[in-house]
């Protein structure tokens, strides 16, 4: 049969047409497509590591953004996981956050780490090696030096990064600032914070008896780099909070979120000392010994910070356990101190401002001079998408462009001066039973710190606490 050539020509000219316009069809603009859509492209890959508890409801925070996909889970218990795991069916679920980071390392963008404090560091710097950003729950660290470690690492790998300190965002420190900046108080010398936590057990003989371990949980990760000890469940899900081995008490849980004013607005660092004082309640703590592994019911504790701007030095005292300070003679009888979870004043020398947990409704004392002074003009960007979202949005914008209120060379240096009061803490229930009088309780004195190289200068058996031993298979380094 006889070629058509014309008829042969159409029908590539025909095919080449389509081709181009089917090709047109995946590369045509996305507001094509409809009001709303992103692109998967437009989207960060979110993994969590912890998926219950806190984590549970940060996986969801973060879900409120249309930029975001849940793409990975990871807990080490299975039953904590559950809500996450029916909330984000489509993530695969693990229980070691290696295994995850490893098998997911294509599909995720950043990772988000709620667990017990323990193993905030190794699951954060791992995340980070792979140049993931990382939105890591407070404190930043179990330890001094891991602090120091994850502030270095996120400079190193360029990565967005952000503490889990929500009030860092809120818009009652940014006041607050602008009314110390503008002089309404002076110059700040004096500080004090309280907050009305522990609300689990402290103070109590560390747990005893013998445990079948749950099929659901895997203990030997739960432990992470903590020294092997059998499983209990006196531990879980949340009281760990109240062990050394696993977390930071009272100071540990609230002070990024109260003490953060202080160091959002004032010109200080790294304390220069810290002394303090702890309470016992137990019947078996009275023959002045103290529980080694637990941390005590209630505590006051004094750092000193030489301030940068050369002007001395400020006093920063911390209350727990039910602890607080006197009420200042400001302040009406009726009216509250601080709220419920606890607040922060900081005296001037012109005048004294008050602010609730998280920083929020700061007041200048007494009250009536709200009213009275002129009140500052906003100066300072406030954060309406909220502290979540602003990491999100930041890691869209990539490392150096994005800003968020609490990046890690922030949290670093600030979890630093928090995890100083721990030291001096365990320093305290330090005990010599061979000695005699004061020399019993060598560490009950004022501990002087070189910041610099992480180093209690005057105690050196204070040093073991800078820095815990990981049990072997756990490292941590950059």
């Amino acid at each position: 049969m006889k070629k058509n050539k014309k008829n042969n020509q159409s029908r590539r000219d025909f095919l080449k047409n389509t081709s181009l316009a089917a090709a047109g069809f995946f590369i045509v603009p996305r507001h094509v497509l409809g009001r709303g859509y992103i692109a998967p492209s437009d989207k960060l890959n979110i993994a969590g590591i912890g998926a219950g508890g806190k984590g549970a409801s940060d996986l969801t925070e973060f879900a409120k953004s249309p930029k975001v996909n849940i793409v990975a889970l990871c807990d080490v218990d299975d039953r904590q996981a559950v809500k996450s795991r029916e909330r984000f069916p489509k993530a695969p679920y693990y229980q070691d956050f290696r295994e995850m980071l490893e098998k997911e390392k294509k599909n995720i963008d950043a990772v988000s780490v709620s667990t017990p404090d323990n193993t905030h560091a190794v699951a954060a710097l791992s995340a980070m090696q792979l140049g993931k950003h990382v939105y890591c729950q407070k404190p930043l660290t179990h330890d001094i030096y891991e602090a120091r470690i994850l502030a270095e690492a996120a400079k190193k790998y360029k990565v967005v990064t952000q503490m889990g300190n929500q009030g860092g965002s809120g818009d009652g420190v940014r006041k607050m600032k602008e009314m110390v900046d503008a002089g309404l108080v002076g110059d700040v010398h004096t500080v004090h914070c309280w907050t009305n936590r522990p609300v689990w057990p402290q103070g109590i003989p560390t747990p005893t008896g013998s445990f079948e371990v749950p099929k659901e949980v895997n203990w030997d990760l739960w432990l992470g780099p903590a020294k092997k000890i059998d499983y209990n469940p006196a531990y879980l899900p949340f009281n760990w909070r109240g062990w050394w081995a696993f977390g930071t008490g009272a100071l540990g849980d609230m002070a990024c979120h109260i003490m953060d004013p202080v160091f959002r607005i004032l010109p200080i660092d790294y304390p220069s000392s810290v002394e303090c004082s702890v309470a016992t309640i137990y019947k078996e703590m009275w023959n002045d010994s103290m529980n080694p592994d637990g941390c005590p019911p209630s505590s006051i504790m004094h750092l000193t910070y030489p301030r940068k701007d050369g002007k001395g030095n400020i006093k920063v005292s911390w209350h727990d356990g039910g602890l607080t300070p006197e009420r200042p003679e400001e302040l009406l009888p009726e009216e509250p101190m601080g709220n419920w979870d606890g607040g922060v004043i900081m005296v001037g020398t012109k005048g004294k401002i008050m602010c609730d947990c998280y920083g929020a409704n700061p007041r200048l004392l007494p009250t009536r001079l709200m009213k009275e002074k002129k009140m500052p003009k906003e100066t300072i960007k406030r954060v309406p998408e909220g502290h979540y979202i602003q990491w999100v949005n930041a890691c869209m914008e990539g490392y150096g462009k994005g800003v968020t209120s609490s990046p890690f060379d922030y949290a670093g240096p600030f979890t630093e001066s928090i995890l100083m009061g721990n030291l001096a803490i365990r320093s305290f229930m330090m005990k010599n039973p061979n000695a005699k009088g004061d020399n019993r309780y060598p560490g009950r004195k004022r501990l002087l710190w070189d910041a610099k190289n992480m180093k209690i200068t005057n105690f050196d058996e204070a040093n073991q606490f800078v820095k815990r031993e990981y049990r072997e298979g756990w490292t941590l380094s950059l």
